[in-house]
């Protein structure tokens, strides 16, 4: 199954710019990768980390 490329030759299509912003969003440790195949984007993955200190440990107990 074919995917269609995320961009179009004037740059960025909407859509891709609306959902790299929306992976950014509320992201406070992690990465958004953006997967590019034959000079096209067509995959976006997010990972998140969730970082414990003491404090959080605490506030959860």
């Amino acid at each position: 199954m074919a995917t269609e490329p995320l961009q179009t030759e004037d740059g960025l299509d909407p859509d891709v710019m609306r959902e790299l912003s929306r992976q950014l969003r509320g992201l406070r440790f992690g990465s958004v990768e953006i997967i590019v195949h034959d000079g096209a984007i067509t995959q976006i993955e997010r990972r998140e980390k969730v970082r414990l200190t003491a404090q959080t440990r605490t506030q959860r107990e």
